[in-house]
């Protein structure tokens, strides 16, 4: 199977071929793969090499003439770094653009905290108005970043992930998806965290929602699972800083008497980097480690 960066690679190449409008600006990173691209569009495939910052401002450039940017490289150096381009290039100005990331939260250990960036999200929600899909299959990012370049009055970000759950969902770009019924609480599986979760869960009584589309918050999902009999304690489970989605949460059932408990990375930066599944694990967002956390919090 191909990883998510692949898909994006492949689906982004065909979108440049059938979307004039589309440009899609890189830092480096996945430059040799959009080689072919650049050769049959060299004014729209433009790699400025590593300046982050220049990512960001000549995006909104072309967005200023008219153009759908895509920009992309590691989260990292495409959130973080340039933050304060994206603030004003993008939201001050009030053009719109889509952010494609790869190496997620620690995708690639071996490059050091400077290449982990499990706060983006996080980060992101204190801009206005950006919708954030967190894919958990290539199948899925093809659908949500068709979608995002289609979306020509949105700012969209792509987070994908090397880490992929092994079958696809329908996803739609609208809100979460009703996986399992329960009435002992209701579980939020983030994207390539599905099959940990789903593996985490069986046997128990819990509601699974799953969420690639996580801002906007689908709180209307919540509110219908409790609606419809789950009891309203909720776990949410993220692939990035843990408690990022609390505060939604929280104000989707402000209504309603209730718990919530965010797993996700740690705020503790892990200095031996070691491999995924050794990250995945520490953080305790394997099944054995999910399961405890979630039962405890649940009471069963």
């Amino acid at each position: 199977m191909d990883t998510m960066r692949d898909r994006f690679i492949s689906t982004a190449s065909r979108l440049l071929d059938e979307d004039p409008r589309l440009a899609v600006v890189l830092a480096e990173i996945s430059a040799a793969g959009f080689q072919p691209a650049a050769r049959r569009h060299p004014e729209r495939v433009v790699n400025v090499g590593i300046r982050e910052q220049l990512l960001i401002g000549a995006g909104a450039g072309m967005a200023l003439t008219g153009l759908r940017p895509l920009m992309h490289t590691f989260a990292s150096f495409l959130v973080e770094r340039p933050f304060e381009q994206v603030k004003l290039d993008f939201g001050h100005q009030g053009v719109h653009g889509v952010l494609v990331s790869a190496a997620a939260s620690y995708d690639w250990p071996a490059g050091g905290f400077t290449h982990m960036s499990p706060g983006d999200v996080a980060l992101l929600d204190t801009l206005d108005g950006w919708t954030v899909h967190v894919p958990g299959h290539p199948d899925e990012a093809e659908v949500l970043l068709r979608q995002a370049v289609a979306a020509a009055d949105d700012s969209v970000y792509v987070r994908l992930s090397e880490q992929s759950n092994r079958a696809p969902q329908p996803v739609t770009g609208k809100g979460f998806l009703r996986l399992r019924e329960g009435r002992g609480g209701v579980v939020v599986a983030v994207g390539p965290l599905l099959d940990n979760v789903l593996a985490a869960t069986e046997g128990l009584d819990v509601t699974v929602l799953y969420a690639t589309t996580v801002r906007p918050f689908d709180g209307e999902a919540l509110r219908r699972a409790v609606a419809d009999g789950a009891r309203a304690d909720v776990v949410l489970v993220e692939p990035y800083l843990a408690g990022t989605s609390t505060g939604a949460a929280n104000d989707a059932l402000v209504e309603v008497p209730h718990r919530v408990l965010g797993l996700g990375v740690a705020r503790q930066e892990l200095r031996k980097y070691g491999e995924i599944e050794e990250h995945v694990a520490a953080h305790g967002l394997d099944p054995a480690g999910l399961r405890a956390r979630i039962a405890a919090f649940l009471g069963g």
